[in-house]
């Protein structure tokens, strides 16, 4: 797995994974503390959007990818971390790159209305309208949540990005550098003919081990539908098809009739089966899980405080300061949301 985490916290390593932006953005809007990702998305003097690098375009390369080809987004938020796929020479979905998360905010669990500092889960597909490169904060897409779900389920929200700057109040929040890459990535992908990309969001990695972890949690039902899609990407390495019917996803599935039109009804019958060798792995993945919730124990909530950091930036944070950390991952200087709370990882008995 390639993955972009700091190699070091001397100030002289933080320039080889930190970037400022222009300062000509440095002094817009900056506030003592975050309302509402709404204002993540607010446009600033246009300029121009970052373009893809030909050290970017060489890694591709030599993983068999195009600049161009099909792109894939995965969010965890327990692991604090964001990974790109393309599709390779396989014509299926490879990893190009894992990004070490700077902040995300709330607990685990669905993001479900407005001002519950939430990060959404599920499942998202972003198309060009929804890339923005005059945002307030560098650069940012935005996931599209409520997506048709969480809409017929009355789930209230708007604006929840990913982007710039390292404070989120329901958003994912990278470095500037690191967006930046992202989203250069990401609109080569869509001019290059991908009519949408698919971000699929979640608590954590959804192995057997970790949803057992928290069999007790009110998420849970949740949860296991979307390992559902997890273990489909992670079984064919292709994009899931997803539906929703049932109050919930359906992946993979041909309906009677056509696509379902209304989430809260029941799904109509389906009427194609999963390849075999799918439907093997995928039976093997549920008596995994089976087996691992049977012998694991009772599990408790974590009491967290608000949300999570990936540790390379909390060790940042830890040696740097709050004030010192927001300079040096965003030319916009925007305040770490919540240091404290970014500082008290309840996760690290998990990782």
């Amino acid at each position: 797995m390639s993955i972009f985490i700091p190699s070091g916290f001397a100030a002289t390593k933080l320039r080889d994974i930190l970037v400022s932006s222009s300062k000509a953005a440095s002094m817009v809007a900056l506030c003592a503390s975050l309302a509402a990702c709404t204002s993540m998305g607010l446009d600033v003097a246009s300029k121009a959007p970052p373009k893809l690098s030909s050290k970017a375009i060489a890694s591709m390369s030599a993983k068999g990818m195009k600049p161009d080809s099909p792109v894939l987004v995965r969010i965890f938020k327990q692991e604090s971390e964001l990974e790109v796929w393309k599709v390779d020479k396989t014509g299926n979905y490879a990893l190009y790159k894992t990004y070490p998360m700077c902040r995300w905010s709330g607990k685990l669990g669905p993001k479900t209305k407005s001002g519950d500092r939430q990060a959404p889960e599920g499942f998202y597909h972003v198309s060009a309208s929804m890339l923005n490169p005059n945002s307030q904060y560098y650069v940012s897409f935005n996931l599209g949540y409520p997506n048709r779900l969480e809409s017929a389920l009355g789930y209230t929200g708007e604006a929840l990005m990913v982007h710039g700057a390292c404070s989120s109040s329901g958003c994912y929040a990278m470095t500037d550098q690191q967006v930046g890459e992202i989203y250069a990535v990401v609109e080569r992908a869509l001019k290059g003919g991908q009519e949408r990309f698919q971000v699929q969001a979640y608590p954590f990695r959804m192995t057997a081990k970790n949803m057992a972890a928290y069999k007790n949690d009110p998420n849970f039902a949740f949860w296991r539908t979307l390992k559902e899609g997890y273990d489909s990407f992670e079984a064919t390495k292709r994009q899931p098809k997803v539906s929703v019917c049932g109050r919930r996803y359906v992946f993979n599935t041909e309906f009677s009739g056509g696509e379902p039109s209304d989430p809260l009804a029941a799904c109509p019958p389906a009427v194609n089966q999963p390849e075999p060798a799918v439907a093997a792995r995928l039976s093997a993945e549920q008596h995994k899980l089976d087996v691992a919730m049977a012998s694991a124990p009772a599990s408790a909530v974590s009491a967290y405080v608000d949300g999570g950091m990936h540790p390379s930036f909390r060790a940042i944070l830890k040696s740097s300061g709050a004030n010192s950390m927001a300079g040096k991952v965003s030319g916009t200087k925007y305040p770490i949301s919540r240091p404290d709370a970014a500082l008290a990882d309840p996760f690290s008995g998990g990782r």
